[in-house]
């Protein structure tokens, strides 16, 4: 009986902990649709006075770029902005053939009058946080604007965006990613939908009633000032803009976090891409939680609902590991359930799980609502991704737990920079992209083998009990067989 109470213990205290997140998800509903409600006109820079214009330092921290820095540096040229206000920095952390063919064409741009400069350095020390602290050393800008190399902000970006620091207690100034390439495969689609539901619910659910938000690494732009006062960049976790936007609002900067303004992005569309960007965000997620959990509870500062949407906000990635166990250990509960006849009340009692699935489904709707808009069509296609996106997170779920235990664990690793490929249509091939990696991760394998567990799951549906069967669990098993499935033959296929 330890080991089956060990087991009822353990998988109760993630169901708990994955019904807590779901309620902080419904509340940043709750908020996101008051928000609509009253928004507030803001004092900005008036852009006809040429005193009023700021200047502004553009850095573009870049790593191998090979297959985007044209279009990058094309499409960030054409930003309108008085070239007397700007500066553009290209902070080059590249040790492959795209050096030279960086610097030719910077310098082909300098030509046209633009203020852009090719910086680099001889060793990556602080990875991307050490570029952009590097840049700021000699930036000439009040405010500087960041984009990472996939990104291709609209013209008038900096127009829409620059005006808002008129409020000088605004530290940052934060737009929603869009995806240029959303409908390029099922694993574009499904990150889409995760990355548009962080940049509507969860960004304005928080924004809108004051609690902490996250600078996302691009399409962004910080108040000089604000990025010193808060001990500048630092290359200690694996997601540095979450560590200063932490340390910033610590500080009492505000942030404000613009939903109507979209920068286009492209989006990893093979799944070890996808995967390094996963291991690197979660990991970096639980990094940061270990680092700043005693700061957030200790300050006087924040209100006690700020503190704990921040600390569930810093554990976002630790629901992964939560989601899980509940997965691993459900296949033995399915067992301890029919073997235990009095403990039936305590799994009626632990229906948190599926309550906590359908308040996400409620909460998503929502965010996907509003992007494709709504109607019966919409509600069913909605249904339809919705399911899908799950069972595939789910199947990541094995991958992105290991990022998070090394995470808390406080083991240090390389900041692996997401492989880019300059895909936006169908017709395009990922193919012989030299910066993917060919090896095979352990960890695909054990997916393979979790596959064939939950297998077993959905045939334990039919034998176990005398009552023809427990079919409860079934759809939940059914989730996570094609989840890991789909993570497995994905895998094994891009290496081939």
């Amino acid at each position: 009986m330890i080991i089956e109470t060990t087991i009822i213990v353990i998988y109760t205290i993630a169901i708990v902990l994955i019904f807590m997140y779901s309620l902080a998800q419904l509340n940043l509903l709750s908020n996101y649709l008051s928000s609509k409600k009253t928004n507030k006109p803001c004092v900005t820079f008036d852009f006809s006075k040429p005193e009023e214009v700021p200047y502004v330092t553009i850095q573009l921290p870049v790593f191998n770029e090979m297959y985007v820095m044209e279009r990058l540096l094309d499409n960030i040229a054409l930003l309108d902005y008085p070239q007397n206000r700007l500066e553009i920095q290209v902070l080059d952390d590249s040790t492959d053939e795209t050096v030279a063919t960086t610097r030719a064409h910077v310098a082909q741009l300098q030509k046209t009058g633009l203020d852009i400069t090719h910086i680099t350095r001889t060793d990556r020390s602080g990875y991307k946080a050490g570029a952009l602290k590097e840049g700021l050393k000699i930036a000439k800008g009040e405010y500087i604007a960041i984009f990472d190399a996939d990104f291709l902000p609209k013209k008038n970006w900096l127009k829409r965006t620059i005006p808002y620091f008129k409020d000088e207690k605004i530290g940052v100034v934060q737009t929603r990613w869009g995806h240029i390439n959303r409908n390029y495969s099922l694993l574009t689609k499904i990150q889409a939908f995760a990355l548009d539901a962080h940049f509507t619910l969860e960004q304005v659910g928080r924004n809108s009633k004051g609690h902490f938000i996250n600078f996302n690494g691009t399409a962004g732009v910080w108040r000089k000032t604000c990025i010193l006062d808060a001990g500048n960049w630092e290359g200690d976790t694996l997601t540095e803009d979450l560590d200063l936007s932490y340390r910033a609002q610590l500080k009492n900067w505000k942030f404000k976090y613009l939903e109507d303004v979209e920068t286009p992005a492209e989006l990893p569309v093979v799944i070890s891409a996808a995967r390094s960007q996963q291991f690197r965000w979660n990991k970096g997620g639980a990094e940061n939680f270990r680092k700043m959990l005693w700061r957030v509870v200790k300050s006087d500062n924040i209100s006690f609902k700020t503190k704990v949407h921040g600390l569930l906000h810093l554990l976002n990635s630790t629901m992964f590991l939560n989601v899980f166990i509940v997965a691993v250990l459900s296949i033995p509960m399915l067992y301890i359930k029919n073997e235990y006849e009095h403990l039936r009340f305590y799994f009626y009692f632990m229906s948190f799980f599926v309550l906590s699935t359908m308040i996400f489904f409620v909460c998503y709707w929502f965010m996907y609502k509003q992007i494709y808009g709504s109607g019966f069509k919409k509600f069913f296609s909605y249904i339809g991704m919705f399911f899908t996106f799950f069972s595939i997170a789910m199947g990541f779920s094995l991958h992105n737990s290991i990022a998070v235990l090394e995470g808390h664990a406080g083991k240090r690793s390389e900041f692996v920079r997401t492989p880019k490929f300059n895909i936006s249509s169908i017709k395009d091939t990922w193919k012989g992209n030299k910066y993917l990696r060919k090896t095979l991760s352990l960890n695909v394998i054990v997916e393979g083998f979790l596959m064939l567990y939950f297998a077993f799951g959905l045939y334990s549906a039919f034998v176990v009990g005398d009552q023809g069967g427990d079919f409860g669990l079934f759809p939940f098993h059914l989730m996570l067989f094609l989840g890991f499935g789909y993570v497995f033959f994905k895998s094994i296929s891009s290496k081939m």
